[in-house]
């Protein structure tokens, strides 16, 4: 793809910023802090920052609504979250899309809708940020766990009950931090887990079909020239977990497999032996 006319590429953070009505963030989440501080002379303290980053960050568990303010030094830097179920291959493609965007001022949130919304990208607009976030960081923990089914050839059973099993691992924790269970059954809730953990082009689920398949981790991410979120947040489940006293067996596998605790087969069994409950 060659840029169009109307984009011109810099690595000038201050030619980048000068003037702009609005910031896409899109800096992986565990090196945004630090990119951020970095350029925080350059940014208007009332340029609001859309956030295409899905993530938490390592030790703090901040979210981007967290980390950007903070980062700037500037705790009421206007703030947009933009996610949904959108692979930018078919963006670019002109392809049907929709997706959401989340944030605490409803004035700024049908500004940047206004801003995104075409013939071929809806745009809903949300005031649930952390629903937004957090569907969208653990999301990406779901979808290498869906790529271990796939690498382990465990079948279509086995990944239906793990994906629903994921998102109402993602639904107990993100309704305990004050999300809305409307949002988690929405584009950047179900709509997102649905494209990462079955389609072939997420990263997230490649990572984890080639864990699956015997490779190791180190192997995989040197071999990669894209950053899969979900190897960092899965560091940061385990504590999430403890913090909000929810019990998230799926989610906290993949964060054992990735530290290299358990197995993807051990794993599998230990799942499959957990007490038979009520649904809930």
């Amino acid at each position: 793809y060659s840029l169009p006319e109307n984009i011109v590429a810099t690595t000038s953070a201050s030619e980048a910023l000068a003037g702009a009505d609005f910031c896409f963030h899109a800096v992986p989440v565990q090196f945004s802090s630090s990119f951020l501080g970095s350029i925080s002379s350059y940014v208007d303290p009332k340029l609001p920052f859309i956030s295409l980053s899905k993530g938490l960050e390592l030790n703090t568990l901040r979210t981007m609504s967290q980390i950007i303010p903070l980062a700037l030094g500037n705790p009421r830097q206007p703030f947009i979250v933009l996610s949904g179920p959108s692979f930018a291959v078919e963006l670019m493609e002109k392809l049907p899309t929709a997706m959401v965007v989340a944030s605490k001022d409803k004035k700024l949130a049908s500004a940047v809708q206004q801003l995104l919304a075409s013939s071929n990208l809806r745009i809903s607009t949300s005031s649930d940020v952390t629903g937004v976030e957090i569907a969208g960081a653990l999301k990406n923990v779901l979808a290498i766990a869906a790529g271990i089914v796939e690498g382990m050839h465990l079948g279509n059973n086995c990944m239906a009950a793990l994906v629903a099993q994921g998102c109402s691992e993602i639904r107990w924790l993100a309704t305990k931090m004050g999300a809305k269970p409307t949002t988690l059954s929405g584009l950047s809730g179900s709509g997102d887990i649905m494209l990462t953990c079955f389609v072939n082009l997420s990263r997230n689920r490649n990572v984890g079909l080639r864990l699956g398949s015997g490779e190791k981790l180190g192997e995989i991410l040197d071999s990669m020239n894209q950053v899969a979120e979900g190897v960092s947040t899965a560091g940061a489940v385990i504590a999430l977990a403890q913090k909000y006293n929810v019990k998230l067996p799926v989610l906290t596998a993949v964060a054992r497999i990735i530290d290299n605790e358990l197995t993807p087969k051990r794993a599998v069994m230990e799942l499959m032996n957990l007490p038979q409950v009520e649904e809930v």
